[in-house]
């Protein structure tokens, strides 16, 4: 009879832990949702639910059609895409590494992708042209082409000294600092020796702007953003007995090394992209994972959707308020990710509890 009520207790348990789970994923998809309208109907230009309406019904006015597609729903996609792709690139890189300080910013990726710019702009003629104050890339897809390369190349010497030196992931960790310290040192001499021109090219790059991406570089960014979506989800599981150590991952028939090189790999390939088209956003993936794991757990086939779910919404609310903020002057949204990611990730270091 004990062993009956103890396991009635354990199922009503469990349940009510998943019914909080599936809540949060509720509640986190309709504040998506509300988010996206009022991306929609804030801007210098008013624009009402009623005219989102008539455009998306072909009816709507010249204004209201042009602000819209070729403005705020670029936009609007452009952020919840880059959002889901760098939140659940550094959940996945915290979770393979089994370290909470891994994400894209401090293993050195976004400072390789910012020498990549650097370097485009003062060696390989992505030159500028300045008129009433405007930056203008002469030859735009030089730039993302040149910070993709570097930002790859600093994902493989990692990934290589993973596997000709069997690296721990601390060592990875480690070498991802040193990685990005050499990187910055390189972009900071080239900021060193440019000119006027080329400076506020590549100060400009730095900045993370959603505005900057086309259509075709949201087409790029969700054509390898959405599989792997699929991809963390469905790994989910393993990701949790890997979180049990190495060892028991083993006797349970994961090859550790194979998974935790692929996911590497994978969510290294999807922050260049993306860093590679909108510059530097700071912070999304190191605190959207540990916020997540404060509210719900750290079970990973819950934390990966909530991860894109959140990290949609954190970088969709803040772009919306660097545009609006201070009209008509937009701000990059790399700035306020910064401002709003540092002391939140202060807090959850002092307030939260342990997960690793």
């Amino acid at each position: 009879m004990n062993g009956e009520t103890e396991r009635s207790q354990e199922i009503k348990k469990y349940k009510k832990i998943l019914n909080r789970k599936t809540s949060f994923l509720l509640i986190s998809s309709f504040l998506l949702f509300i988010s996206i309208l009022l991306s929609f109907l804030l801007g210098p230009v008013p624009i009402s639910i009623k005219d989102i309406a008539y455009v998306f019904m072909g009816k709507g006015t010249e204004i209201a059609t042009n602000v819209l597609w070729n403005i705020r729903i670029l936009r609007v996609l452009t952020a919840i895409v880059a959002g889901i792709g760098l939140s659940i690139s550094g959940a996945v890189m915290q979770s393979v590494l089994k370290n909470p300080l891994a994400s894209p910013y401090t293993l050195g990726i976004s400072h390789a992708a910012a020498f990549g710019a650097a370097f485009a702009v003062i060696f390989l003629g992505a030159g500028t042209a300045q008129t009433g104050g405007t930056i203008v890339l002469n030859n735009p897809y030089i730039v993302p082409i040149s910070a993709f390369f570097w930002s790859l190349v600093c994902t493989l010497i990692i990934l290589l000294l993973a596997k000709l030196k069997k690296a721990s992931p601390a060592t990875m960790i480690l070498t991802g600092i040193a990685l990005g310290s050499l990187f910055t040192a390189g972009y900071s001499s080239m900021q060193y020796f440019a000119d006027q021109t080329q400076l506020s090219t590549i100060v400009y790059w730095t900045f993370g702007d959603i505005g900057r991406a086309t259509w075709t570089d949201l087409g790029l960014m969700t054509l390898f953003v959405a599989p792997s979506i699929a991809y963390f989800t469905y790994k989910g599981w393993d990701y949790n007995i890997l979180d049990s150590g190495d060892d028991v991952a083993k006797s349970l028939g994961i090859n550790v090394e194979k998974l935790r090189i692929k996911g590497m790999l994978l969510s290294s390939f999807i922050t260049s992209l993306i860093i590679s088209f909108v510059g530097i956003i700071g912070f999304i993936g190191l605190v959207v994972p540990h916020i997540i794991r404060k509210i719900i757990g750290g079970d990973e086939k819950f934390l990966i959707p909530s991860s894109c779910l959140i990290g949609a919404l954190i970088l969709l609310v803040s772009d919306t308020g660097a545009r609006t903020a201070f009209t008509p002057i937009v701000l990059p949204v790399g700035i306020v990710t910064s401002f709003l990611g540092a002391p939140l990730f202060i807090y959850l270091v002092i307030k939260g509890r342990e997960y690793w």
